[in-house]
C-alpha cells in the first residue's frame, strides 16, 4: 500500500509519517494487516510537480494540509479549501478512487463559540468539498473532526495552550491561565495515530455530532478517534508543575495505564531540554558505603541504590508490614534473613553476574554482606512504601 500524506511536516503529519515508517520497516509489528510500500510526504515546500505522481500511485491519502493561524483571515479558505481542491482534482484526473482522509476540526460544527469562526467555516467548506467528491467519484471519504490535539512535537506559543504550558514550565518560564476552570477535550497524538491505523485497515470509527461532541454510530457521516480526555486548564498546569518538580522531590505522580496523566507526562518530557534530562541525586555517604534514593511513588513504594564497601554488613533490622526486594547488580554478597523469635537463618549468595530478586519478608530481620575484599557491592532496592521518618517501621536486631 502506497500512502500519500499531505501536511507531512506538520504536527500530525510528522508523527504519522514516522510511525508509518516503523510499520514499513518492520519495527512496529502490532498491525500485521497493514503493509506499507512507499510513503509520499508532501508539504508546502514540496515541488508541486510531484503531487501528480503521488496522486497517481497512492492507495490511501491522508490530507492533513491546512492552515490554522494565517496573517489574513481570508487565507483560511485558501489554505483549507484551495489545496484540497487541487488534491481532489489531481486524483480525479488519474481516476484514482482510493480512500481519502480529511483532517478537519470540531470547529467545523460551528456550534457554540465556533459559530462565527473563520477557521471553522473554512474547515466546513473543506468537508463539503470532500463529501461532494465522494458523491461524484464513489471514493471512500473519511472526514475526521479533531478536538484539541496534544503530544510530542506540537509547536509551542502557536495554537496549542497545552504545548505552550509544557514548553514554559519545563524551562521554568511563567504561564498565564485566565480561567482555570475552562475544560479542554484533548486527543493525544499516539491515540490519533492508532486511529489512523484503523482507517488504513478499514475499521475507522464513524460518528455524528451533537454540538461539538462526537456520538459514535455505525453509519455516521463523520469520523473521530474514540479515545480522548477532558481536563481543565487548572488541572493541566497542576499536573505539569508536579512533573517539573520530580527531579527535586523524586515523587512520581500516579499515572495508571492509558490515563490522561500518563500521556500528559510523556508530552511534558518531550519539551524538557535535552541538556536537562539528567539531574543529580542526593547520595547519603558514611564509612560503610552509600545509600541513594532514586524515585518515590504515592502508592507503589520507592527505588534506591545501596553501595556497600568490601567486608561491610548492612541491614540487621526487621519490619512489621514493610517489605523490600533486593537485586545485586554488581559485586558478590550474601543476603541473610531470620524470622523474629526463630533461630533458623536463610542465606542467599548473590552476584551481579547472575542477578536474582530476593524478597525481604515482613517479620524477618535481614542483612546484606559484601563478601568481596576489593570490590563494592551495588544493590538495587525497592520498598513497598516510602520511608516515613515519623513511622519508620524499622527495628534493629542482628540476624
Amino acid at each position: 500500500m502506497n500512502v500519500l500524506v499531505t501536511g507531512a511536516k506538520g504536527f500530525v503529519g510528522r508523527n504519522l509519517c514516522e510511525n508509518l515508517k516503523n510499520i514499513r520497516d518492520g519495527k512496529n509489528r502490532t498491525r500485521p494487516g497493514i503493509e506499507i510500500g512507499e510513503i509520499f510526504e508532501y508539504d508546502i515546500d514540496t515541488d508541486p510537480a510531484l503531487l501528480d505522481g503521488f496522486c497517481e500511485k497512492a492507495d490511501f491519502v491522508f490530507n492533513l494540509a491546512g492552515v490554522n493561524r494565517p496573517q489574513n483571515p481570508e487565507d483560511f479558505r485558501k489554505g483549507n479549501f484551495g489545496f484540497a481542491s487541487t488534491l481532489l482534482e489531481t486524483l480525479k484526473r488519474h481516476q484514482n478512487v482510493c480512500p481519502v482522509m480529511l483532517a478537519s476540526s470540531v470547529q467545523a460544527t460551528l456550534a457554540g463559540r465556533f459559530g462565527r469562526s473563520e477557521y471553522g467555516l473554512s474547515k466546513k467548506a473543506g468537508e463539503e468539498l470532500f463529501f461532494e467528491y465522494e458523491r461524484e467519484t464513489g471514493a471512500k471519504v473519511l472526514v475526521y473532526r479533531f478536538p484539541n490535539l496534544a503530544g510530542k512535537w506540537i509547536r509551542p506559543n502557536y495554537n496549542s495552550a497545552v504545548a505552550t504550558f509544557c514548553h514554559n514550565i519545563a524551562r521554568g518560564l511563567p504561564v498565564t491561565v485566565t480561567d482555570p476552570s475552562i475544560e479542554l477535550e484533548l486527543l493525544f497524538i499516539d491515540d490519533l495515530v492508532e486511529e489512523m491505523y484503523d482507517a488504513l485497515e478499514g475499521r475507522e470509527h464513524r460518528c455524528e455530532f451533537d454540538g461539538v461532541n462526537a456520538v459514535f454510530c455505525e453509519n455516521g457521516r463523520y469520523c473521530a478517534s474514540p479515545v480522548t480526555h477532558r481536563a481543565t486548564l487548572g488541572y493541566i498546569v497542576e499536573c505539569l508543575e508536579r512533573f517539573k518538580a520530580v527531579p527535586d522531590t523524586l515523587m512520581m505522580p500516579e499515572m495508571p495505564a492509558g490515563s490522561f496523566e500518563k500521556k500528559l507526562h510523556s508530552m511534558f518530557l518531550s519539551y524538557v531540554p535535552a541538556e536537562e534530562a539528567a539531574y543529580p541525586l542526593k547520595m547519603n555517604v558514611d564509612a560503610r558505603g552509600s545509600f541513594t534514593e532514586i524515585l518515590k511513588t504515592a502508592n507503589c513504594g520507592q527505588f534506591s541504590v545501596n553501595v556497600s564497601k568490601p567486608g561491610i554488613t548492612k541491614g540487621e533490622h526487621w519490619h512489621n508490614s514493610k517489605w523490600e526486594i533486593f537485586v545485586v547488580v554488581s559485586g558478590h554478597g550474601l543476603i541473610r534473613q531470620r524470622r523474629i523469635g526463630d533461630g533458623a537463618v536463610t542465606e542467599y549468595e548473590v552476584s551481579g553476574d547472575d542477578p536474582v530478586a530476593v524478597r525481604m519478608l515482613p517479620g524477618y530481620t535481614h542483612s546484606i554482606v559484601n563478601l568481596s575484599e576489593t570490590e563494592n557491592l551495588v544493590t538495587l532496592m525497592w520498598a513497598n512504601e516510602i520511608f516515613d521518618r515519623d513511622r519508620p517501621d524499622t527495628f534493629r536486631e542482628e540476624v
